[in-house]
């Protein structure tokens, strides 16, 4: 950029020179040089507060390891490698015989559970029947021995002898308070039939709700033994084969999964001509990999963060002068292009240049538009590595 303005500048003072025909000597040639000097020092700098430009823009986007929620036997891997997928389609199998039979065992464990809960229900019938019962025979027993007292308290008021005896009388008293007590047992036992059968949560019997919420359990563990893909994208480096061992271990992903709906084209800008870019701006960019190509583009986003400034729980406070302290980083800023990339190859990570035109000072752009198409040209050169 520097040198295409001197170039510029010089062959402008070269023709002033021979058009007016001044003559060339040390306060001639001083003049021009410091003119230039200040000429060319002031468009760069109104050109890179105002217009401000970034050579390292980069398409990023998102990518996924694929850890399965569960561990076995890989039995098949349906997907290749970087082909298209969508959200739901299958990326491999585990082998679902050992969760299939956990969930059957569920299930049969669930069945029982209901079968125990009716019988719950019979015994608490049966118990009330047996307090009904209980308290039948507590009255027939009450009112025989009423009939005994009753008898006797009438003979001694006739003054005739004794219809019972006090010893007949007695054991229809003990008739009577055993079956009081029976009462009492019979009323307990169904208190407690009563408790174990209308004990629940939510409704429902707690061992049975504890077997349905295991089987729910064993079934997600039954269908997590099919890995699909977690939105559209494609797998890429696949080198998961059926046989081979599939563990939930975090720090052991089976596949790498790319994500296509989160690229996003961003430019990181130093801080000093970061403050006049706004969003909407107008913005051209220049892939390294389209040679000769500048694609209209508009500022959509400035991220508000740097990780220079991120700041982490440690032991530690921070220390203003320690040696490990990060120098000031760039900004970043969203970039969304205008025009249609669909006929080009531009994997994510490929870099581009990107140029920002506020509305300041905007004859001033026509520099900053000249010297991006410049460097869009030279990328047509390159040496092989």
């Amino acid at each position: 950029m520097d040198l295409l303005l001197i170039l510029t500048y010089t062959a402008f003072c070269i023709a002033i020179f021979k058009i007016f025909k001044i003559r060339v000597n040390q306060w001639t040639v001083s003049t021009a040089v410091l003119g230039g000097i200040f000429l060319i020092s002031g468009l760069i700098l109104i050109m890179s507060y105002n217009h401000p430009y970034s050579s390292d823009g980069r398409i990023y986007f998102t990518s996924a390891p694929v850890i399965p929620a569960v561990g076995g036997l890989v039995v098949e891997v349906p997907v290749a490698a970087n082909t298209p997928l969508k959200k739901g389609d299958v990326l491999f199998r585990i082998d679902p015989r050992p969760y299939q039979f956990v969930v059957d065992q569920k299930k049969a464990a669930l069945a029982e559970a209901e079968q125990a809960v009716r019988q719950l229900e019979a015994g608490m019938e049966a118990a009330d029947s047996n307090v009904i019962q209980a308290e039948s025979a507590r009255d027939r027993s009450l009112q025989a021995y009423e009939r005994f007292v009753e008898s006797n308290e009438n003979a001694k008021k006739s003054g005739s002898g004794l219809v019972f005896s006090e010893l007949d009388v007695e054991n229809r008293r003990g008739i009577y308070l055993g079956a009081e007590a029976a009462v009492g047992t019979a009323q307990a036992q169904a208190l407690q039939a009563r408790l174990a059968y209308e004990s629940q949560i939510n409704g429902v019997n707690p061992m049975v709700a504890r077997l349905q919420a295991e089987l729910k359990n064993a079934e997600y563990e039954l269908d997590q033994t099919t890995v699909r893909a977690p939105s559209n994208g494609y797998v890429t480096q696949v080198f998961l084969r059926p046989g081979m061992m599939a563990n939930p271990l975090p720090l052991r992903p089976v596949m790498v999964f790319i994500n296509q709906e989160d690229r996003m084209l961003a430019a990181a800008f130093i801080q000093n001509s970061l403050q006049r870019v706004r969003v909407g701006d107008e913005a051209e960019v220049a892939f390294k990999a389209i040679p000769g190509r500048i694609f209209k583009a508009r500022i959509s986003e400035i991220i508000d963060v740097m990780a220079q400034g991120q700041l982490q729980p440690t032991g530690a406070l921070i220390d203003p002068q320690s040696p490990e302290r990060l120098p000031p980083g760039r900004t970043l800023a969203r970039v969304d292009v205008l025009d249609d990339l669909g006929d080009y190859q531009l994997p994510g990570g490929v870099v581009a240049e990107v140029a920002v035109y506020t509305e300041h000072w905007h004859h001033v752009a026509i520099l900053r538009k000249v010297l991006l198409r410049m460097s869009s040209w030279m990328n047509y050169v390159f040496l092989e590595h």
